[in-house]
């Protein structure tokens, strides 16, 4: 790199005094001579003219200053590239975040294996909820998100991306806050008679489908109702305006400040984990198989 007392050496010359260029770079006249002295000793270079008229420069003085300028724009270059580089090294994994799909989960993990990865950073992409939008989300895992953390056994996000499962949430049922069954802490499922229960309809969600089989089937005297394909906030506001219920799960159970979200004595689950690319890149496999190894040990 090049020797920064350079600088110095340039500003002299361009202000042809000590003085002019100590007041330029904010320094006294002595240091600013004292800077001269040494770059002098260092080049074994007599640079500068003193007479008590100012400066003017030596011929080796003449010859430096024509250098020194390029030498100082070939250093800048330098340390641009060698930023460039180390940039580079850094890799990013993007991380989308929403109300029903937060990236907590994925944080969580984050903080347990982030030390195999010092040359990573995280960066939280918020989106929308939104029912109708939805696929089209999914759809950017792999361009606009590396993972998404979410609840999935649908066949529609599944044809989409990936899942690596991190466990299963209960399925739930939400109650507005003034129905009488939100009183209880536990429901059975004859508490459900007499009530309309609402849910996605059929074809996209295995899991539902055989819980929608057991209710229709053994369980007649609960009416069904069909919410869209997915969930997003219209869905809860639509369950506490009409006083019905909602098939909910209970990491869901904080979604809406009207709604009481309350276990039910039945083994139905549901899958959550780490949405990614149908096909990862080297990133993606390398951190998954992070949090393999690190659940197994």
């Amino acid at each position: 790199m090049y020797d920064p007392l350079l600088d110095t050496f340039i500003c002299v010359a361009d202000c042809g005094s000590f003085n002019k260029a100590a007041d330029k770079l904010y320094l006294s006249p002595t240091a600013v001579m004292k800077q001269m002295n040494t770059l002098e000793k260092r080049l074994g270079i007599s640079l500068i003219n003193r007479t008590t008229h100012g400066i003017s420069l030596t011929a080796g003085g003449q010859s430096i200053y024509k250098d020194a300028k390029a030498l100082i724009a070939a250093a800048g270059e330098a340390v641009k590239r060698a930023r460039f580089a180390a940039n580079a090294q850094q890799r990013v994994l993007r991380v989308g975040t929403s109300m029903l799909n937060p990236c907590k989960a994925f944080m969580d993990i984050w903080y347990k294996v982030s030390e195999r990865f010092p040359n990573f950073k995280i960066q939280i992409i918020p989106f929308e909820d939104n029912h109708e939008g939805i696929l089209s989300v999914i759809d950017q895992i792999g361009e606009s998100f590396d993972f998404i953390v979410g609840v999935c056994d649908s066949t529609r996000w599944l044809d989409r991306c990936n899942l690596y499962a991190l466990g299963r949430y209960k399925k739930c049922i939400a109650v507005p806050t003034y129905h009488p069954l939100a009183k209880k802490s536990k429901l059975k499922i004859t508490d459900l008679y007499g009530e309309t229960l609402m849910m996605v309809k059929r074809g996209d969600s295995p899991l539902n489908d055989t819980l929608r089989d057991e209710l229709e089937i053994n369980h007649p005297q609960i009416k069904i109702e069909d919410t869209t394909q997915f969930y997003d906030i219209t869905v809860f506001n639509r369950c506490v305006e009409s006083g019905k219920l909602l098939l909910n799960i209970e990491c869901w159970s904080d979604i809406h400040p009207s709604l009481k979200t309350i276990p039910v004595d039945w083994d139905f689950t549901i899958p959550y984990g780490l949405l990614y690319p149908l096909n990862p890149k080297e990133d993606i496999t390398e951190f998954l198989k992070a949090i393999s190894d690190t659940r197994q040990s």
